[in-house]
């Protein structure tokens, strides 16, 4: 460096010490966070009155030492430091997971929220505020225990796609969650102690719902493109008493890759054989990058069909009611429906239905299909550089999640603790089954905190994953 002179051994040794104390300390006084950018090799020799190599030297150790990352073409970052202080509820993993992704110092690389790249809220509670005007307080509003008539009707025309698949606001009912709508399907049809069938990876919400009712959980593994095999099924169905199916509209919910037309087919004719109850998960089916994709339901016997959903994944957090549609016995829900006595905000489910009515919603999901595309196509290159000699995965055709496996054998759960001590926040594959499938596997957002450094994010990541290789 200009205006440095070379210094002798001793004195180079006392430099490369001194530059490395003050980083240490640097990144001790770091806010706790997402990591940091440091000084450039140029900067810090040129503030300590070092060469630069000597703060090369200090930077290696560093490094070495797992406090800090290189990034190419952007730098040195100070990694998130471990924490002692996480105070995690429980010893199952599901509950260590939600206490940490509850912190507001954990960088959430991990939870399935595709809203957090665009939302609705802000037009929802416009629109909320707006028909507030128009419909003030009533001393004695009327219950309506299905949900708002005119939200019902917005829901029925969305659904229906012709003559063939049509629906009627009589056919659809409104509850305050999904977890609500799947918990009125298993007691409206009585499948306590039964046993029901899902694709693995599933949703973890959706397998703690099961298993709060006593069901026995029969797990079919999606291949890496998130397909079933309809003769697996086929040989399941014939050996096993299940009553109902939950599977998800147009693509694997988690894995996010979109099962062929022609084995779809297959899959819904296995499933109208053997005459089983067939549940559509499409709370994100609507984030399908491929829209011309047929949904399960056009191919389902109608009278075994239940689709469920939910508007947080495509409007917001503050549109968190789930929704049932059905063709079968009015009777039975309305029975059901009555004796769990929902009562919704009216206001808020006429706002949803007029982002549906006017057309708002649909220009948002269009919007917000094109930012998850380019989102989840950034971070594949990202993961493809940072994580690609310890890890394989498929690009997502749709949603705000990207599934990976590992190359080598790795103790997940050890994985996720060491990068938790480190403020990131991942999700472990062993979430999303019951029989504790996918212990090589992880599941990481797009729609994480971007502002944030992910490329050391991922980094850590690497580290941890090399750091618990099973040898």
């Amino acid at each position: 460096m200009d205006g440095v002179r070379p210094m002798n051994k001793d004195k180079t040794d006392f430099a490369y010490q001194m530059v490395y104390r003050y980083l240490s300390r640097l990144t001790h006084e770091l806010p706790a966070g997402p990591a940091v950018k440091l000084p450039s090799l140029r900067l810090l020799a040129r503030r300590l009155r070092v060469s630069i190599s000597t703060v090369q030297n200090a930077y290696s150790l560093l490094e070495k030492e797992g406090r800090i990352c290189s990034v190419p073409k952007s730098g040195y970052y100070a990694l998130p430091q471990p924490c002692n202080d996480i105070h995690c509820e429980g010893e199952d993993l599901l509950e260590r997971y939600q206490a940490s992704t509850r912190r507001a110092d954990m960088f959430v690389f991990g939870a399935d929220e595709p809203t957090l790249v665009q939302s609705m809220d802000t037009a929802l509670l416009s629109l909320e505020r707006d028909l507030m005007r128009h419909y003030p307080s009533q001393s004695d509003p009327r219950f309506q225990p299905f949900g708002d008539i005119e939200l019902r009707a917005a829901l029925a025309a969305h659904y229906t796609s012709c003559a063939q698949h049509c629906w009627h606001p009589d056919n659809v009912f409104i509850a305050p969650d999904k977890t609500g709508v799947l918990k009125t399907v298993l007691k409206a049809l009585q499948l306590r102690d039964c046993a029901v069938l899902v694709e693995s990876p599933c949703g973890w919400s959706i397998l703690r719902t099961l298993q709060s009712f006593g069901i026995r959980v029969i797990e079919l593994c999606t291949d890496v493109e998130g397909v079933i095999d309809p003769d697996d099924l086929e040989g399941l169905l014939r050996h096993a008493d299940i009553k109902m199916a939950i599977l998800s509209s147009r693509m694997n919910t988690i894995r996010g890759r979109v099962m062929a037309s022609d084995q779809r087919v297959r899959l819904a004719q296995v499933l109208n054989h053997h005459g089983l109850w067939v549940l559509e998960n499409d709370s994100q089916g609507e984030l399908c990058f491929d829209q011309q994709c047929v949904p399960l339901r056009d191919l389902i016997d109608p009278q075994r069909l239940l689709i469920v959903g939910a508007f947080d994944k495509t409007i917001g957090l503050e549109a968190p009611f789930g929704y049932l549609l059905t063709r079968h016995s009015r009777a039975l829900w309305h029975r059901q429906l009555l004796l769990r006595s929902f009562r919704l905000p009216p206001i808020r489910q006429k706002a949803v239905a007029r982002l549906y009515s006017s057309g708002q919603l649909q220009r948002h999901l269009c919007q917000l299909r094109h930012h998850l595309r380019l989102r989840m196509d950034h971070l594949s290159l990202m993961i493809d550089e940072y994580l690609g000699e310890n890890v394989t995965f498929e690009p997502p055709q749709g949603g705000a999640t990207i599934w990976l496996n590992c190359r080598h054998c790795v103790d997940m759960e050890r994985v996720f603790e060491r990068l938790l001590d480190q403020r990131i926040v991942i999700a472990p594959g062993t979430l999303f089954s019951v029989r504790g499938l996918h212990q090589q596997s992880l599941c990481l957002s797009g729609a994480a905190d971007w502002s944030q450094n992910i490329e050391s994010m991922l980094v850590s990541i690497r580290n941890a994953l090399v750091q618990e290789r099973l040898r």
